[in-house]
Parts: C-alpha cells; structure tokens; sequence
C-alpha cells in the first residue's frame, strides 16, 4: 500500500512541476526567456532579407548594427517603429538569421515580459556569446513602466552586460503613454513632453516604417507569389488590401495563404 506522504508529495509535485531545464546558451539560433530560463524557440525559420521589400534602409542599418554586435563592437539599441503589418517583426528575425549564415554568432532571445530584463541580463553577463533581447509590439499601461525600461537601458546603478542589445519594436515613436492630465496640470508642459520621450531617446538606433502604397503593396505580394509557385491577380490583391482597410506585408502574407489555400497548396 502506498504511504499517503508519498501520494501527498506526489500531488504537490504534479500541483507545482520542476521548472523545465535550462538550454545551452550556446546551442541555439533563437531562445524564448520563459519560466526564468532560458528555453529554444521551437522553430526559427525567418523570411530571407530578399523576400523584405521595400525597406532596404532599414535592413542595411540593423544587419550592420547586429553584425557589430556580433563581432563585439559597440553597438546600439534599436527601436523599429511605424505602422503596424510593415514587416518590423519579420526584419528582427531575418537580421539576426542573416547575421548567423554569415558567421556572427549572435541569438535571439524573445522576451515577453521587461521586469524578467535583470535576471536576464545576469544570466547572459557570462556567456561567450551576442544576444539580441527581442521585445515585441512594446506598450506601457502606466508611465511608470517606461521608466523603469529607461532605467535598464541607461542609468541604471548596474550597467547592462555588452554582449546584450535590446531591439524592441513598437507602433509608435514615442513609447509612453501620453498622459492629458499630467500635462494639463503641469507646471512646464514641456516637461511632460520631455519625460514621454526620454524613453525612445535611450534607444541609438531608430528606424521608421510607414504604410504601403499600391505598387509596394502588389511588390510584396508578387514576390510571396513568386517564392511559392502561385499566379495572382493584381485587380484582386488590390481587393483583398481595400476589404482589409490596410496595404502591408502582413496583409500580403494573407492575401496568399487564402491564394495557395483556394490552390490546394500547402506554405
């Protein structure tokens, strides 16, 4: 017969499982920081740098920054912000596995939550090797939240390792919460003003993106087209964009998933 001590402990211990083991930090091209360790991403299959068009500025400004960084040079903070579907998340990715191919031995780390930021910091202080600490589609509820970022990037009492970079998306350029009330009763609004932007000032790197216009959108959508085997129609592409109220990459991406999907074809 089973001692009960050992029922109730196995019990706990299906209540509150071991967390999962730590990965090689140096094994992986891409990492997600979940239950306070580091766990591979399951699958880092980025789009190549050709299939990106439209944005060749910014793909040139951070696959040089990353590739500094790989290499131990200095290196900046990046902020990729605009219009939401322009392909910000997709460029991150696709740098980093660009990055990779030519040798820099660089990793992405996806990042969810920023109070997780000093622990991750720690973790990756001793590894012989570049991160790149993802944060995507950033926001802040409360401006409090945005200080304590700044803080981490800059000025903090305990400086972030140099092997670490964060890279952050956003929709906008200036990531704090416009708050009318402070500046209704501030003293001096440009020091309201001053405080929300002080945030998107820590990041070195700044890169814009910003909506599509017809003959971008149906270049996008002709090389996803051409990448996978499948004849479209301008005339509904075009369609497919207006239904949507937006033209960007993401609306692209969909416009063929329903294409080859209509094609009994697979992606």
């Amino acid at each position: 017969m089973t001692d009960p001590l050992d029922r109730i402990a196995a019990a706990l211990e299906r209540l509150s499982p071991p967390p999962p083991p730590v990965a090689d930090p140096h094994s992986h091209p891409a990492y997600v920081w979940r239950s306070a360790a580091l766990q591979p991403a399951r699958a880092f299959t980025p789009l190549s740098l050709d299939m990106l068009i439209g944005v060749d500025r910014q793909k040139a400004a951070l696959v040089g920054n990353l590739q500094r960084l790989a290499q131990r040079h200095a290196a900046q903070d990046v902020l990729l912000w605009g219009a939401r579907g322009t392909g910000k998340s997709a460029l991150v990715k696709s740098a980093v596995a660009a990055v990779q191919a030519a040798g820099g031995d660089v990793a992405l780390v996806e990042v969810s939550e920023l109070t997780a930021l000093p622990m991750l910091f720690a973790a990756l202080a001793q590894v012989d090797r570049a991160f790149v600490l993802f944060v995507d589609d950033l926001g802040f509820d409360v401006p409090a939240e945005a200080r304590t970022l700044r803080s981490m990037l800059e000025g903090g009492a305990e400086p972030r390792p140099a092997n670490v970079r964060l890279v952050v998306t956003a929709n906008r350029r200036h990531l704090a919460p416009r708050d009318i009330a402070e500046q209704e009763s501030a003293i001096n609004p440009r020091d309201s003003a001053d405080d929300h932007m002080a945030l998107s000032d820590r990041f070195g790197l700044s890169l814009g993106f910003h909506a599509l216009d017809q003959d971008g959108y149906l270049a996008i959508v002709a090389a996803y087209a051409q990448a996978n085997d499948l004849t479209f129609e301008p005339g509904e592409a075009i369609g497919w964009a207006t239904r949507r109220g937006s033209r960007s990459g993401r609306v692209a991406w969909q416009y063929i998933v329903d294409l080859a999907g209509r094609a009994g074809k697979a992606l």
